[in-house]
């Protein structure tokens, strides 16, 4: 399979066909207050109901169904829902390496950030793939610079470069499914998520840098991560958090001085179109904080803006 899919993914990138497939998992997030659930598990609903697959001119994939959320934990209970998020990224991963067997190029709804297990380990089964991370965290919490790990989706970038728990990081011996020096962080702002990544071979752009100095810099960097020959194509992860709240504020976590729309869409729409991209994957968008809907009408805006037929 690695051949055929490397020779797919940087061939006829302008005539790809997209795959809508729902991930609605909220497994990886702490409750947003005791006892309650959080909301992003109904984030694929809201974009789809915004118009997301047939402005995309996408198949409908389906879904892959979370198991149950369970909101219970303390320090020294190992991660939150560990095994469940174990669990679902194998089921995960099979479906979107199903699409991608079938020539298509999945467009994952999100759920949470946890979801990158899924498509992480359906590429690493298919060879050496890279990582483009729109976020506006690194998410690289582990147990090496922390003294727990609550929450799977503030650990997903820790994970799939092989930190955290065997059964999270080394599914069927796949350890890891993406290593450091092909992963790149687009967005990040927090300064602690920063050192965190220091010395560990993650390039990283911040917003203020993409903001001061514009996306084509930005895209150089990953270009020069995500393209190289020994890869056979990258993943595209697109956390709703890397823009500024003051645009979307129905996230997980917002933080000040994110990309505006231009800058998201351009750098989206750029990633997309070069060599190798196999998928995207749409998260944490917060649909209980967007009661009417128009933060999940905006973010399809930006997301057909980029990558509409014909944008690529």
């Amino acid at each position: 399979m690695i051949a055929p899919l490397r020779s797919r993914l940087h061939a006829r990138r302008h005539e790809r066909r997209y795959a809508v497939l729902d991930a609605p998992s909220n497994l990886g997030l702490r409750p947003p207050a005791p006892g309650a659930v959080p909301g992003c598990h109904k984030a694929p609903w809201a974009l789809r109901d915004a118009g997301l697959v047939a402005r995309l001119g996408a198949t409908d994939a389906g879904a892959v169904v979370p198991p149950r959320y369970v909101a219970d934990w303390e320090p020294g209970d190992g991660v939150r829902n560990g095994p469940a998020v174990a669990e679902y990224a194998g089921r995960l991963s099979r479906r979107v390496a199903a699409l991608l067997d079938s020539g298509r190029f999945p467009v994952l709804l999100g759920g949470d950030c946890s979801i990158l297990l899924g498509p992480a380990l359906a590429l690493r089964r298919s060879g050496r793939f890279g990582l483009a991370y729109l976020d506006a965290h690194a998410d690289f919490r582990h147990p090496g610079n922390s003294p727990y790990v609550s929450s799977a989706a503030g650990e997903d970038v820790a994970l799939v470069t092989g930190r955290g728990e065997a059964y999270l990081t080394d599914i069927d011996g796949l350890r890891p499914y993406m290593r450091d020096e092909d992963v790149i962080l687009l967005g990040v702002r927090d300064e602690e998520d920063l050192g965190h990544i220091a010395g560990s071979g993650i390039a990283a752009v911040t917003s203020a840098e993409i903001i001061s100095g514009g996306v084509a810099p930005a895209l150089d960097a990953a270009r020069k991560v995500l393209t190289r020959g020994e890869l056979d194509g990258f993943w595209i992860h697109a956390d709703a958090d890397v823009l500024d709240p003051s645009l979307l504020p129905a996230v997980d976590s917002p933080v000040p001085g994110g990309l505006d729309a231009g800058q998201f869409t351009e750098l989206l729409r750029s990633l997309a179109a070069l060599p190798g991209a196999a998928g995207v994957e749409i998260t944490i968008l917060d649909p209980d904080l967007d009661p009417d809907g128009a933060q999940a009408a905006l973010l399809v805006d930006l997301i057909t803006t980029a990558l509409a037929p014909g944008r690529a």
